[in-house]
Order: C-alpha cells, then structure tokens, then sequence
C-alpha cells in the first residue's frame, strides 16, 4: 500500500470459497494490505454491518471503508443486501463495489439503479484478477476520499 492510502477495512461478501481466497491473493498480490473481512450471504454482511449476532462486538466487525459484493449468494442475494444497505442512511454512504460473474445487462443497470457505485465481472485468470484489486486499490484507496467512520446512529 502507497504511503499515502487509507487503512480502511474492506469487507467481501461472497459464498464461494475459493473466490474468497482468489481475492485475497490477488489483493495481496496487488499490493492492498488494508484489513480484509469475509462473509458469505448477505445475512451475514447485514448482520455484519449492524453488529448483530456473532458481529455484536463492535471491536471484532469494524466498519468496512469498501464492500465488495457477490451478486449471487444464498439466503439473501447481494441485490437484496445491496437495497437495504443504500436505503440505510447510516450506510449508503460506504462504496458498494459488484464483484460477480454476471455479464447480464439487467443486472448491470439494476445494481447501479440499486446505488452500486461500480460494476466489475469477475476475471477468469488470477492475473486479470489481480489487476482488477490493484485497480480498486488504487482507485478506491490511494485517489477517492472517503468518508471516515459511520456516523453514530
């Protein structure tokens, strides 16, 4: 990470493993060494973002500075999680970035519709993935200004 990039938390949501750990190599391989989160649903990212259930403890889920999201994942699907997270004012402020292996169009305008800020299909190849984190780091980190914090509720 560039001297001058923010350490902010990065939270995954995915339900596949080994996309999971792809995306941390490629992170780490591009040289993004800010704190890296998973979860598996989208449950589990809003219970994440709430500090509910195993996330009560504010100390063990702090609050992401960039969420990377799968579209596709069980018991509620990132479009779902991407609604409520953007209808949240405490929320939609924390840049949702579609990580899937969706092509669909309707998918495309209907996350952008959802407030997604961006819109990536997943690379096939490890190198392309790790382009695409160095890409995401070096927008989202080192360029962007980002709010800091989540303001009290």
């Amino acid at each position: 990470m560039a001297a001058h990039a923010k350490p902010i938390v990065i939270l995954l949501a995915d339900d596949d493993e080994e996309d999971r750990m792809l995306s941390s190599d490629a992170l780490a391989e591009s040289r993004v060494v800010n704190d890296l989160r998973f979860v598996e649903d989208g449950e589990e990212l809003l219970d994440y973002l709430y500090h509910r259930g195993r996330y009560a403890d504010p100390a063990s889920a702090p609050a992401p500075g960039l969420i990377l999201l799968d579209l596709n994942m069980p018991k509620k699907d990132g479009r779902e999680a991407l609604r409520e997270i953007k209808a949240d004012p405490q929320l939609r402020r924390i840049p949702v970035i579609v990580l899937t292996t969706s092509k669909a169009e309707e998918d495309i305008y209907r996350t952008y519709d959802l407030g997604a800020n961006s819109f990536i299909t997943k690379p096939v190849h490890f190198n392309a993935l790790v382009e695409v984190m160095k890409e995401i780091g070096r927008y989202w980190i080192e360029i962007v200004e980002l709010p800091t914090g989540v303001p009290p509720r």
